[in-house]
């Protein structure tokens, strides 16, 4: 199946009352395993690669073609919606080689207006999609996190943001955490509330695997159309390999409300 458009899924999870999952892939078996688990559950998906935490020079080379291909491949075998994401990527440079290789969105790590603006231009030329962010999260080793870099989504400055630079949708931060584990996070409704109210586009929540369960349908509520998972996968797949990552996709897709919406 040809990628389908990433603001066209999010339009359909916003008017249907659902959220589609991002789960971050690592490598054609983690690919897979996500995959398994769209068609499983018959619910549409975004497959991808992120690159947060990455050295640069990992991405040297060909290295975001090879993953372009191995995405492009999963998507054209796929029965259900699939987009493809390029995530987190630090360089506007790497961004705009991702979209050259056939991803058909991509996140910049960065608030520059001027990068952000550059990429959405370039992206929309080609009939993709760009994810911006506003505020940055904590980051967590286990359960500890440290959130001494970390600040809130203003919404006033959100809105200020998504008009100049005219990004599909906008990553969030109102006490969603990256890489937490062991306990849930504890997240700001009112504060993504005030967003929602204040910004036209879908919006996103990274830290999904610490995101709490009991907020997920309050979090949709208030404009949340897209939710990322990576740390839960790597950690199923080092306890039980791929099997363990469907079942986790499988089980957040029905908590997301996207299963059966293919």
């Amino acid at each position: 199946m040809p990628l389908a458009p990433l603001t066209g899924l999010l339009a359909d999870g916003v008017a249907g009352g659902y959220a589609v999952g991002y789960f971050e892939a690592w490598d054609g078996t983690s690919l897979d395993a996500v995959l398994d688990a769209a068609e499983a559950e018959r619910a549409p998906v975004i497959l991808g690669f992120g690159f947060l935490l990455a050295d640069p020079s990992e991405l040297a080379a060909d290295r975001i073609e090879t993953l372009a291909r191995l995405g492009s491949a999963a998507a054209a075998r796929a029965t259900v919606p699939v987009s493809l994401l390029l995530n987190e990527v630090h360089a506007l440079e790497d961004a705009l080689r991702g979209l050259e290789a056939g991803f058909n969105a991509a996140m910049l790590c960065s608030s520059d207006v001027g990068d952000v603006s550059r990429l959405a231009r370039a992206a929309h030329d080609r009939g993709a999609a760009v994810e911006g962010e506003l505020g940055t999260l904590p980051d967590a080793t286990g359960a500890e996190i440290d959130a001494s870099h970390a600040t809130l989504t203003d919404p006033d400055e959100a809105a200020a943001f998504v008009a100049a630079t005219d990004v599909d949708c906008l990553a969030v931060s109102f006490g969603n955490v990256h890489m937490l584990e062991g306990r849930a996070a504890d997240v700001d409704l009112e504060r993504l509330e005030a967003v929602h109210r204040r910004v036209p586009v879908p919006l996103v929540v990274h830290g999904g695997t610490s995101f709490p369960r009991d907020a997920v349908d309050e979090a949709i509520a208030r404009g949340v159309a897209k939710f990322n998972v990576g740390t839960a996968l790597k950690r199923a797949f080092d306890d039980a390999g791929q099997p363990a990552v469907t079942e986790v996709v499988r089980g957040l897709m029905r908590v997301y409300g996207s299963s059966g919406r293919a």
